[in-house]
């Protein structure tokens, strides 16, 4: 969770919703501790690879199964896209697509040879990414206030011309930066004792997060201001800039880089391996299931989805391609949490006040996106389902198995 999101999530939000971005962070949490919730129990009753793509089709049938996979291999995608386009935007403004088509290039090779992204890799990137976040929000905090001469009360305060649209738009926008918190469930069978572990690790993870989104919201906010944040490409590099950090400009862009590369090197490996799963099951064309002999990858789906992602990455912006990530993985999510609504309280099923909150959650702040978003990414929801129904129309049956 910690990474890109929260060096490109805040200035579409702040365009979005003004300071009120703040209370939009913290919707958007509420709505991901009821999914990761509803995901931890899921993931103790079926601890098998997979997430809502194998709980749809145990808890609601075949069709909701479907969806959910597709759903995430399309807002994954897109979620690629908003990563390379984060790279871009902090390592060379102006350029930011052609950065962006290289990174997926140069990853997907990567992937392809079937080299992986390790532990050691992972706690190293969020070492240095956390690190970069506590430089800015303490240059912040010791500049003495914006260089505007504005007080950081006046940069805080909610403006009158917020609506409750711009508060819901902000809170699926920045819902972007809290996903995540499922890949803990995904690997429910390489966890011991999924039934405890799994329940506490998520919701521990999503606190941790938001503690730190929320100190990294009020110091950019108050660096740059809410119109100057709306206006930002680079929000935390702008930030120090602002507050005379100069030294540390060239760090936050270093630090935006390596988080948005080791985000996108796990994204392509995991949306590559969700169409895999998919494609075997015959839910997508079943020439996608192709392993390498070699390398031991499925290399088919890995130049598919790198291909789409390098397409997306040159063709839309920033905004766009979060917009149209979250639309999808809130659809993702609303299966989750309806199929958390089937538990039964010997299935460990959660209050039921949790998968009700988070469905609703769900469907609000998928439909409070940016119009082009709601209209995109419905449209692939429901190509991805005319896909499944003239499937099984030609007699094509899912395979059964999880992803």
């Amino acid at each position: 969770m910690v990474g890109a999101g929260i060096f490109a999530a805040l200035g579409p939000a702040a365009r979005a919703a003004g300071s009120a971005l703040l209370l939009g962070l913290g919707l958007a949490a509420v709505v991901a501790y009821c999914n990761a919730t509803s995901s931890a129990r899921l993931a103790a009753r079926y601890p098998a690879s997979g997430g809502t793509y194998v709980y749809g089709r145990a808890r609601l049938g075949d069709f909701w199964g479907f969806l959910a996979g597709w759903g995430f291999v399309v807002g994954k995608t897109a979620s690629c896209a908003a990563m390379a386009l984060t790279v871009g935007s902090y390592v060379w403004p102006g350029h930011e697509h052609a950065v962006a088509v290289a990174a997926v290039a140069v990853l997907t090779a990567v992937n392809y040879a079937g080299v992986q992204k390790s532990a050691l890799l992972t706690r190293v990137i969020v070492g240095v990414v956390l690190a970069v976040l506590a430089a800015v929000v303490i240059a912040v905090v010791a500049s003495g206030g914006p260089p505007s001469g504005a007080s950081w009360g006046e940069h805080l305060a909610i403006g009158d011309g917020v609506s409750a649209g711009g508060v819901l738009e902000a809170a699926g926008l920045l819902f972007f930066a809290f996903a995540g918190y499922a890949r803990i469930a995904t690997l429910g069978e390489e966890v011991r004792d999924p039934q405890r572990t799994i329940p506490r690790a998520i919701p521990l993870a999503l606190g941790i997060a938001l503690v730190v989104y929320a100190a990294v919201s009020v110091a950019v906010l108050a660096a740059l201001g809410p119109r100057g944040l709306a206006e930002a490409t680079a929000p935390l590099a702008d930030a120090a800039r602002a507050v005379g950090a100069e030294w540390l400009v060239p760090v936050t862009r270093v630090g935006a880089a390596v988080a948005a590369l080791g985000s996108l090197l796990a994204l392509i490996l995991g949306v590559s391996r969700t169409t895999l799963a998919m494609a075997r099951d015959r839910h997508l064309p079943h020439g996608l299931a192709a392993v390498h002999p070699r390398f031991q990858v499925p290399h088919r789906a890995e130049l598919a989805v790198g291909a789409i992602v390098a397409v997306a990455a040159a063709t839309v912006d920033l905004r766009a391609a979060i917009g149209f990530s979250s639309f999808a993985v809130l659809a993702y999510y609303a299966v989750a949490n309806a199929s958390a609504w089937t538990l039964t309280s010997a299935e460990g099923r959660p209050p039921r006040v949790v998968p009700l909150v988070g469905l609703a959650g769900c469907a609000v702040l998928a439909f409070s996106l940016p119009v082009a978003s709601v209209i995109a990414g419905a449209a692939v929801l429901a190509a991805g389902a005319l896909f499944y129904a003239v499937r099984r129309a030609a007699g094509g049956k899912g395979q059964g198995g999880g992803a």
